[in-house]
């Protein structure tokens, strides 16, 4: 059995990169990524192409083999990092370590990740908009591709047969060990074109085969869903801190919580157009799914990785959040106004004591 373990980690560095301008990448000439268009669907679909560099391979290897490098930037803010290693083992137990990402030398794979992503940021610092202010905490994603499945070529009878194997290895645990129902809710999401290929998709890993050896636009569809979670898991953080801000705020005086209320108004309206943007521009970016295959791909993976539910909370809570703020501007408002009429009424009274005084 011969494939492939591929790593997929998103950082959320930036609210945008202006990918039209970048002409080079950590030194070299970055390229667009293209799928293959020998599938049915519609020829005038326009094409996302973000920008990709494939570095030299890691000087360490993990389990042996060599780790390819794969970079790309999309214009969203988003820097992924691929990580792809080779491997031949005889049945899929064999490929529970790979779910340990440590090098050889011990260092883990999400760290040097992290060095990448630092050297892409730097490299790109000109051409980046509003960079992020979170630690770069990336949204990892496994993908265990089969190219040779020991001569069968019917995947999906053999995926059929090794439906224990697979849901193990998915999920990390010992076949025998799993009951009927986890395999079948491991197994749910499972999309196939061909015989020659299968796709299953699950929180922490996928298992992909197809016997062709083109697994690039498969991989391409996952890596899209879990750059929209870390870009949603990001905004999630961003809340919680204008969250943690509003309670600061309504502990203060009200008056002096009406100028606070006010300029945090601004901001989450300036938030709020983030994420109008953001959802405009993930729509821009999945419109490749003309492929329908790839399209299926890509709803498992959006199901699988709650992407509505995220993105329902960050508005629920953005609009709670605008409700709390719009509620103490109110309250503030109302206080000002009380204050101002009492000004007024002593004015008056200072003004009818003068009258009555200088007519004595």
């Amino acid at each position: 059995m011969k494939g492939e373990v591929v790593y997929l980690y998103a950082f959320d560095v930036a609210n945008e990169i202006v990918t039209s301008r970048v002409q080079e990448i950590l030194s070299e000439k970055p390229f667009p990524f293209e799928i293959r268009m020998d599938r049915t669907l519609p020829k005038d679909m326009p094409l996302y192409k973000p920008l990709a560099i494939a570095p030299s391979p890691l000087a360490t290897p993990l389990h042996g083999a060599p780790v390819q490098l794969l970079v790309r930037v999309y214009d969203v803010g988003v820097v992924t990092i691929m990580m792809r290693v080779d491997f031949t083992v005889g049945v899929l137990e064999e490929l529970l370590p790979y779910h340990e990402a440590t090098l050889d030398n011990g260092k883990a794979l999400a760290e040097v990740a992290r060095e990448l992503c630092a050297q892409v940021c730097s490299s790109l610092k000109d051409f980046m908009i509003g960079r992020a202010d979170f630690e770069m905490i990336p949204e990892a994603y496994t993908v265990f591709c089969v190219q040779d499945l020991n001569g069968s070529r019917d995947v999906n009878q053999w995926v059929s047969e090794n439906r224990r194997a697979v849901a193990g290895l998915l999920s990390e645990t010992e076949p025998a060990r799993l009951s009927e129902a986890q395999v079948g809710e491991i197994l749910r999401l499972q999309r196939s074109f061909e015989n020659t290929d299968c796709v299953v998709v699950d929180w922490d890993a996928a298992f992909v085969a197809d016997l062709d050896g083109y697994i690039d636009d498969v991989l391409y569809a996952i890596e899209l869903a879990n750059l929209q979670l870390e870009e949603l898991r990001v905004m999630d953080r961003r809340l919680d801190q204008y969250l943690d801000q509003a309670y600061a705020d309504l502990e203060r005086p009200r008056l002096k919580m009406l100028g606070l209320a006010s300029v945090s108004l601004r901001k989450l309206r300036s938030f709020r157009m983030d994420v109008t943007k953001l959802t405009d521009e993930i729509t821009h970016i999945t419109k490749f799914f003309g492929d329908w295959h790839l399209a299926r791909v890509y709803l498992a993976a959006r199901e699988r990785f709650y992407l509505e539910q995220w993105r329902a909370s960050v508005e629920q809570r953005l609009a709670q959040l605008d409700k709390l703020y719009s509620v103490a501007h109110t309250e503030a408002n109302e206080q000002r106004m009380l204050v101002l009429e009492i000004i007024v009424v002593i004015f008056f009274a200072v003004d009818l004591w003068l009258l009555i005084k200088g007519n004595k």
